[in-house]
């Protein structure tokens, strides 16, 4: 590229093990987590660290994304995360998280809103662990009134929503775009193409086409680590490109998932990775991809 790179990361974490509690990362470990052993990450991670992982790259911004704060305290962590801004000079936007079904989920949205950094909330549905265990209509559900009350209220307040659900609930959430299209939505995490044999693929681009359909939701190209296999080029680029074909790159954006990516890949190798899966696009479209799609949707300032 001609142009030197820019990097909006639209997708990271930041935590202080000593200061604030963090169920999953102290004394409710998740059995189900999606890359097995997570072990590694219990551990501070803080604007230093995330720099010094990201050091010779040229990260213009950041979003940070809740990283399963106290659900007691959820505006707490936005409140932490605007000290953090102060002192450190990032993250730059925030996005936050509210239980959609709770009572008090107005209250809560209210809370976050007040914050000049905030953008967006992130609230996991409830989804099953595989396809055949789906069981639409339960309580927590993208289906369930009550969740479904709580998401009409995103546009009431100006935030987005940052939408996290394995690849066979996407066109659940298709039908949620469909009936609320003044809320922006992105998806993370790539749709989580986490099988990765020929009929695992065709199910993901059949579900990732469903969601796309809907004009106001784009698409997070990060955490692309597997299980039981380690990052590489030739078993992401099929999945990088058939994510950007089905999307189109204006509505795609590059996110780091740091620190949860660092188990199985580097920054750099990521970073590097994706520069050149998408090599073949011009230089106006990475930049797109790299800053501005995710400043764009973030509402975020670039210098």
């Amino acid at each position: 590229m001609n142009k030197p790179l820019q990097i909006v990361d639209a997708h990271h974490h930041l935590w202080d093990l000593e200061r604030n509690y963090y169920p999953w990362l102290s004394d409710h470990p998740e059995k189900d987590f999606f890359l097995g052993d997570y072990s590694a990450l219990k551990h501070n991670f803080l604007p230093e660290d995330y720099r010094r992982e990201t050091a010779g790259y040229d990260v213009v911004a950041t979003v940070h994304v809740e990283a399963e704060w106290d659900r007691n305290a959820q505006v707490a962590e936005t409140r932490w995360l605007h000290e953090v801004a102060d002192k450190s000079g990032m993250p730059n936007a925030v996005v936050g998280h509210a239980w959609l079904a709770n009572d008090n989920c107005e209250e809560v949205l209210a809370g976050h809103a007040a914050f000049p950094l905030m953008r967006g909330i992130r609230s996991k549905p409830v989804t099953a662990l595989r396809p055949d265990l789906v069981e639409p209509g339960r309580p927590g559900t993208m289906q369930d009134p009550k969740w479904l009350a709580g998401f009409a209220l995103l546009h009431k307040y100006g935030l987005t929503y940052d939408l996290r659900v394995p690849f066979w609930h996407l066109h659940e959430a298709a039908e949620v775009a469909a009936r609320y299209p003044e809320t922006p939505m992105v998806l993370n995490h790539t749709g989580f193409p986490w099988d990765r044999s020929e009929e695992g693929l065709a199910a993901w681009r059949e579900e990732m086409r469903i969601i796309a359909r809907a004009p106001q939701v784009s698409l997070k190209i990060s955490e692309l680590g597997l299980r039981d296999a380690p990052w590489t080029l030739e078993s992401n680029r099929r999945v990088v490109l058939d994510a950007i074909e089905i999307f189109g790159i204006e509505r795609c954006m590059f996110a780091s998932n740091l620190p949860v990516a660092g188990l199985r890949a580097s920054f750099a190798t990521i970073v590097e990775g994706i520069r050149q899966i998408v090599s073949g696009f011009s230089e106006d479209e990475q930049h797109g991809l790299f800053s501005r799609n995710a400043a764009r949707f973030y509402r975020l300032d670039l210098p």
